[in-house]
């Protein structure tokens, strides 16, 4: 029987949460991450948001493989760049495509970017550039599968569906010295005009 468990942890970005699983009858298996969660506005609603994606139960001892991921996330967030390709997933909700998107993504060094398009065309689907967005939107593994390393075209950060949108994939990408055009607020076209 597979056992699902999270903990809560702090970074240099704030309370960040993780869960696995693990086989409760063999505990020489290699426990799987299957959710990475990013800060949210505050610990409480970090740690909700993990138990919603995740199903999982609190833990107080992590297994030592996860405390090592939990080491190297830490690590990366303060700016001493790790690779996360030898961590474990487990994805059982994502369609076949979107494992193929992540299975692309988790290619991308820290650093280096890529686009939507370009993604698209490596699966063998050049046309599938909003789907590629897509997937990445709903990637439950942040930073594990570097979904914040795909931008739009020109170098435009696209989207970004972690708490803090697009300022928290500047930040991501600024710790990991990437390129990309900085996001400008969107201009709306009305114009305040003050009268005395």
């Amino acid at each position: 029987m597979k056992l699902s468990s999270y903990i809560i942890f702090n970074t240099s970005l704030g309370p960040c949460g993780i869960s696995w699983v693990e086989d409760d009858d063999d505990r020489s298996s290699m426990p799987a991450v299957t959710c990475l969660q990013l800060p949210e506005a505050t610990k409480k609603l970090t740690e909700c948001k993990i138990v919603q994606n995740s199903c999982a139960r609190k833990s107080s001892l992590p297994p030592l493989m996860i405390t090592n991921i939990i080491r190297k996330v830490c690590r990366h967030l303060d700016g001493e760049l790790q690779e996360f390709l030898d961590v474990v997933v487990e994805l059982p909700r994502a369609s076949p495509f979107a494992q193929r998107v992540y299975g692309a993504a988790r290619k991308i060094p820290a650093g280096k970017t890529t686009t939507y398009g370009e993604i698209a065309k490596s699966l063998k689907c050049p046309a599938a550039a909003r789907a590629v967005g897509q997937a990445l939107g709903r990637n439950p593994i942040i930073l594990i599968i570097p979904c914040h390393r795909v931008l739009a075209a020109g170098g435009k950060l696209g989207g970004f569906s972690a708490h803090g949108g697009l300022e928290t994939k500047s930040n991501l990408l600024s710790i990991e010295g990437a390129s990309f055009r900085p996001h400008e607020p969107a201009k709306c076209g009305w114009r305040c005009v003050i009268k005395n």
